[in-house]
């Protein structure tokens, strides 16, 4: 299985961007995968350099933009897409990213400044958690893609449950820990991200993923 549109395949093993051949020469629609992957690894990149204290967290507001438009909504098309292609896996996937980044930024704009600042960490590290939690089943539904994806989310459910003990017990050196963490998961997704590209672009597989379905 070398074809880009496996990288996604979900557990009947249908291909990733699009479904099947024939559900996407019907459709016309392309893949969405490398869009939803560029956008939540620029997004997670961003922000892990802050949590990892690469940057000053002065300029977190900027994050949110690019968590709003890229990868919040970018990222919830391209997940809808795939769902309108027949890959629920990769739409379950990029739609509920795409739903995390949308909600950091509706969080951050408009709902933190009503929790008691003494509750903002187990606020934020309640959150952190849920999707660390949902990143756990949909990893389990991902032993049937490739390798890059499994370790990609392997490394994101990490990421989340480092970051949310870092920011409920109020840990700048677990914060600091899940950032660094981070930044490898946005290394991962860029690199699914180009290697989609790559395979639409010259018709062949050029960067290994590695996959693990069966036909």
């Amino acid at each position: 299985m070398t074809s880009t549109d496996q990288h996604f395949a979900h557990p009947d093993v249908q291909p990733a961007g699009q479904g099947s051949p024939a559900a996407a020469a019907g459709t016309g629609w392309g893949n969405s995968a490398p869009l939803a992957l560029a956008a939540f690894a620029v997004t997670t990149f961003m922000l892990s350099m802050i949590n990892a204290g690469l940057v000053n967290a002065g300029i977190t507001p900027v994050v949110f933009g690019v968590a709003l438009m890229f990868g919040g909504l970018t990222q919830l098309i391209a997940g809808v897409i795939q769902f309108r292609t027949g890959n629920t896996f990769g739409g379950v996937l990029f739609s509920t990213f795409g739903a995390f980044w949308l909600s950091m930024f509706a969080i951050a704009e408009f709902f933190l400044k009503d929790v008691p600042a003494a509750q903002t960490g187990h606020a934020l590290g309640l959150f952190l958690y849920a999707f660390g939690i949902f990143t756990v089943w949909i990893f389990v539904a991902s032993l049937r893609t490739n390798v890059v994806v499994v370790v990609a989310l392997a490394g994101l459910a990490a990421t989340f449950f480092v970051l949310g003990a870092g920011n409920y017990g109020g840990s700048t050196g677990l914060v600091h820990a899940g950032g660094y963490l981070g930044l490898i998961v946005a290394a991962l997704a860029a690199d699914l991200s180009c290697a989609e590209l790559c395979e639409a672009a010259y018709k062949r597989g050029v960067l290994p993923v590695w996959p693990l379905a069966r036909h």
